[in-house]
């Protein structure tokens, strides 16, 4: 990567925008539905909590961390898209917030949110369960993920379900399907690389470019190009 691609901040650029295809519902700036109110669904974000949160997370973990940041010009400004993230351990989730300008959800395993203090949590910070055992048990969950996107929000994925630290884990393709089923929309990889660097950790977070989804792409397909990508952008290899 060229000398001086990493940034703490930057403007976010409008990222490409499919259309409407037969089939499929199209997610852009200016969408042909009402926007979904999202207080009726489950799972929605506490935007107050999120702030401090935030505000916690800038104070604990930057005088540990270094934090980097390219590739921002790749999210949209203002329309749906899913991000695809290496997961290399609990700190991901905090960081990739600090690093990206718009706020988040995220698909989270259901153990999570098992108690009414983990699950108020987890949920005020955007977190959507999944039983990826039982996809059926979180059917109403997907759905608030599918109005999430039609509302306009971004999405963090983590294809391959657990930590795998400094190595790639297989990909995992349903969530993607479930998506890729009902919505067209940006899918971007997102790489993350932790190294040491002095008494603080070196952590590079790396926007890909955003590749449009359409209904001739097999979740195979995407993930198995998503995962080359990641790893690509994390420093890995895939083995």
């Amino acid at each position: 990567m060229r000398p001086g691609a990493f940034q703490s901040a930057g403007l976010i650029q409008p990222g490409n925008k499919p259309n409407k295809r037969e089939g499929l519902v199209a997610v852009n700036k200016s969408p042909l539905w009402p926007k979904h109110n999202l207080t009726q669904y489950p799972s929605v974000r506490n935007e107050c909590f999120l702030q401090v949160f935030k505000f916690l997370a800038r104070l604990l973990l930057l005088p540990f961390f270094r934090l980097e940041a390219s590739g921002m010009q790749n999210l949209p400004r203002d329309s749906a898209f899913i991000l695809l993230v290496k997961h290399q351990r609990w700190e991901d989730i905090p960081l990739l917030g600090l690093a990206t300008p718009r706020p988040l959800y995220y698909i989270a395993k259901y153990e999570l949110f098992q108690n009414a203090l983990s699950n108020w949590f987890c949920s005020a910070l955007g977190g959507i369960p999944l039983n990826r055992h039982r996809p059926l048990a979180s059917r109403h969950f997907l759905q608030t993920a599918i109005a999430i996107l039609k509302a306009g929000e971004g999405i963090v994925i983590f294809p391959e379900g657990t930590y795998y630290r400094d190595k790639m884990g297989p990909g995992q393709i349903g969530m993607v399907k479930f998506v890729l089923s009902r919505l067209e929309l940006p899918f971007i990889p997102v790489g993350i690389n932790y190294s040491a660097s002095g008494r603080r950790t070196r952590v590079r977070v790396s926007f890909g470019k955003a590749y449009p989804a359409g209904p001739a792409l097999t979740a195979d397909t995407l993930v198995n190009r998503m995962m080359t990508e990641i790893a690509e952008l994390s420093g890995l290899t895939i083995n």
